[in-house]
């Protein structure tokens, strides 16, 4: 598995959105230049429910700053309308990202432990911020729901970074 490297340029990719059309995470909406994309599980995570009602709560704060915010799982069209109702989630969300697409992110893939869980492998969380030159500021992964940054911690952070021009780090390996 190859993870993604802070400072890389963020791979693209296409998703189907809920409500219609497609949703490219690393290219924020209209009106602001940086997007944070949260990967999440699926419905099946009690944990990444309430992750999901977190964002809601925060997420003014990220787009007060210029950062974009949008959800993504390797969830059917059904489960994620699901989990956007269950959390009352406004955010834009990407649904049915495909096993090569969470390679291409660097994510962990886990396979159900029964069919009452879920029915297809699924994502890890994982959460990218993407900068104004398309480039990874933030990379974080987990190959575990319980390990996950704190929402309100990283808009704060991102607020200094972006007010004081504050660099990418994390950018090579220790020698």
């Amino acid at each position: 598995m190859k993870t993604l490297d802070a400072g890389q340029e963020f791979p693209r990719q296409q998703v189907a959105r809920l409500g219609g059309d497609t949703l490219t995470l690393g290219a924020p909406a209209e009106g602001r230049d940086w997007q944070m994309i949260v990967v999440y599980r699926g419905l099946h995570c009690p944990i990444c429910k309430s992750y999901l009602k977190k964002l809601e709560e925060v997420k003014g704060a990220f787009h007060e700053i210029g950062v974009d915010v949008v959800t993504v799982s390797g969830d059917p069209e059904e489960k994620a309308l699901a989990m956007a109702e269950e959390t009352g989630s406004s955010v834009p969300m990407g649904y049915g990202l495909d096993i090569a697409q969470m390679r291409a992110l660097g994510l962990f893939v886990s396979d159900p432990r029964s069919p009452e869980e879920t029915d297809r492998p699924f994502p890890e969380p994982g959460l990218f911020v993407v900068n104004a030159e398309g480039r990874l500021q933030i990379v974080d992964i987990s190959n575990a729901p319980f390990a996950r940054p704190d929402l309100g911690g990283l808009a704060k952070g991102l607020a200094f970074v972006r007010e004081k021009g504050y660099p990418i780090r994390g950018t090579h390996a220790a020698a």
